[in-house]
């Protein structure tokens, strides 16, 4: 567990907060900033004062109906499902933290609100002491994505030394972390990548090889690069073209992709596939720290915005391309 002792002063925490919220599904227009109460924490729960959230599609999904999961919303919705910043309160059988201390959490859903506010509430179990390495933005922005990233890498497809690695969406928010723990943990590891800008900046990150997915000699570049075959592959992003990798894997290797990833890859015999769900709880936000530090993990991010600016987000992450992640700066400052 990485703690970092601050200086920071919670000042008298105000009743109204501003929060970028909806009061009904639809495009990211939607999206606007409301003046809202601040949360109370609950007995095992902490308010967090933001400084960072991170922006994905699955926040996009939950703003448009597509993935939200219950048929009676309760409007307005805050959107967001990770972010870091401090401890501003805590519930009264809260141990692990402390007031002032610098936090990353993740909650999907959450039933006191997203992360795309001044304050969010949430359960402690879904909080971590945020890792020395990064600022409060990259931690912001590597939560979600950072747990999804490494659990796929060792909980899922066991990547060891030696082992033979494809990212396929290699310059995305889960996949530009996943290159560096699959390089960390001694794989060689091959990644996808479209145009100059995210082919540089996959290579920079470690990978050995890069290959353009769309192009019609995709798969013959990567059976040159790897021609004993793959061991394991982490599908990142919903295309027909992750399935022509797969004939690359080998008997017994491992297919994993988080769930909301469509198409899914298509079964075929000797090669195991899973869908899984990052989880986040105590244990794995200290293995993440520890795995950030150890990794000297680097936290790509595209562009960063306001948070009275959050529609604006929304509508550059449905043009999609995104290398590495979109954030948005809720306070100022580094730490």
């Amino acid at each position: 567990m990485i703690k970092k002792k601050t200086t920071f002063r919670t000042p008298r925490i105000p009743e109204t907060m501003q929060a970028a919220a909806i009061d009904r599904f639809g495009p990211p227009s939607v999206l606007t900033l409301h003046t809202l109460p601040v949360p109370e924490p609950g007995p095992h729960e902490v308010l967090i004062a933001l400084h960072a959230a991170g922006v994905g599609i699955w926040d996009a999904r939950m703003r448009d109906g597509a993935w939200w999961p219950t048929e009676d919303p309760a409007f307005p919705i805050v959107p967001g499902t990770d972010g870091a910043g401090f401890i501003a309160a805590k519930g009264g059988r809260v141990r692990r933290f402390e007031i002032g201390d610098r936090v990353w959490a993740y909650a999907y859903a959450n039933p006191k609100g997203g992360f795309y506010a001044e304050y969010v509430a949430v359960d402690a179990d879904a909080v971590g002491h945020a890792p020395e390495r990064l600022d409060l933005l990259k931690a912001g922005a590597a939560a979600v994505t950072g747990l999804t990233a490494l659990q796929g890498i060792d909980d899922v497809l066991r990547v060891r030394p030696g082992k033979t690695v494809l990212i396929f969406g290699a310059s995305g928010a889960v996949g530009t972390l996943a290159v560096q723990f699959a390089k960390y943990r001694g794989a060689t590891v091959f990644g996808t990548a479209t145009g100059r800008d995210a082919t540089l900046l996959v290579r920079h990150l470690g990978a050995d090889g890069v290959i353009d997915a769309r192009s019609d000699d995709a798969v013959e570049r990567l059976r040159s690069l790897a021609p004993e075959g793959l061991d394991a592959v982490l599908g990142l992003a919903g295309s027909r073209a992750l399935d022509r990798f797969l004939d690359l894997v080998r008997a017994g290797g491992w297919v994993a992709y988080p769930n909301g990833v469509e198409p899914e890859p298509r079964p075929r015999p000797s090669v195991r596939i899973r869908a899984y769900d990052a989880a986040a709880g105590p244990r794995e936000f200290a293995r993440l720290a520890s795995a950030v530090e150890e990794a000297t993990l680097r936290v790509p991010v595209s562009e960063v915005y306001p948070l009275a600016q959050a529609a604006q987000a929304h509508e550059r992450l449905e043009k999609g391309h995104v290398l590495g992640r979109i954030a948005l700066r809720i306070r100022g400052g580094r730490r």
